[in-house]
């Protein structure tokens, strides 16, 4: 039976990717740092998961001028960096992706259990939920994100830590995704996976998803089908939902691999 969605965040929710970049820049010339982030760039830094980690990662491959004594600002960099994706957000820069505030609407109303497992950061987190659900009907039972795990996806702790605190198994829920580490992530712990691919990545990463469409579609305005099974009228809604996934755990009713 499924009883629970979980819900990555960037890309997922919302193309949050560029005011990622922005916010990044942004504190990189608040501190007086020589260097930003064009989006050809950002797009390879985006293979490595979690903000902070992505940040040295840069430094590492890159090495870019002006960093020279530059490791014990970095958790002040990425504070200013937070800060400024928060302010960002405020300014309603972000909007969520088609067939988002449905589909949740819709898995609420049913008595479906809501669940967020990200790498970002908790307060990236909060200013999203923020700015797409009314502050009287936040929908979300759970939210596992940032250093909640010490491995980041692909790494499957983060949907692991989130399907113990909801008390179900990977086969009563599924996951929603938009990159290939979060893909891994999540079928690593076993769970089936519905990706949307973001504008920020590449689709072709994402072989291994139980279905894959270019949004979750609204009515009059379905997504495209990209790999798997069409969904009715192009959109994913809870009942296809309940269809989709019974036929998934018929299929794997261990909640192993498919």
């Amino acid at each position: 039976m499924l009883k629970a969605l979980i819900f990555d965040v960037d890309g997922t929710l919302a193309e949050t990717e560029p005011l990622h970049r922005e916010s990044f820049n942004l504190a990189f010339a608040r501190h007086g740092l020589p260097f930003s982030w064009d989006e050809a760039l950002y797009a390879d830094l985006l293979q490595v998961t979690g903000g902070k980690e992505r940040l040295r990662h840069y430094l590492a491959r890159y090495r870019p001028p002006g960093i020279d004594g530059i490791g014990p600002l970095l958790p002040e960099i990425y504070a200013a960096k937070t800060r400024a994706y928060g302010e960002l957000v405020a300014q309603g820069r972000l909007v969520a992706r088609p067939g988002v505030l449905r589909l949740v609407a819709e898995a609420k109303a049913a008595g479906l259990r809501l669940a967020i497992a990200t790498t970002s950061h908790p307060d990236n987190v909060a200013a999203l939920i923020a700015a797409l659900f009314p502050a009287e009907d936040r929908p979300f039972d759970l939210v596992a994100a940032g250093d909640a795990v010490a491995d980041k996806k692909p790494a499957p702790a983060i949907y692991a830590l989130a399907l113990d605190r909801l008390g179900i198994a990977a086969a009563e829920a599924v996951a929603f995704e938009d990159s290939a580490n979060g893909l891994k992530a999540a079928r690593g712990a076993g769970l089936p996976v519905v990706a949307t691919p973001s504008r920020s990545l590449p689709a072709d990463d994402l072989g291994e998803a139980s279905a894959v469409v270019s949004d979750l579609g609204e009515p009059g305005c379905p997504h495209r089908l990209l790999a798997g099974e069409p969904w009715p009228h192009g959109m994913v809604s809870v009942a296809a939902l309940r269809t989709w996934h019974g036929r998934w755990a018929a299929a794997c009713p261990a909640g192993g691999m498919a």
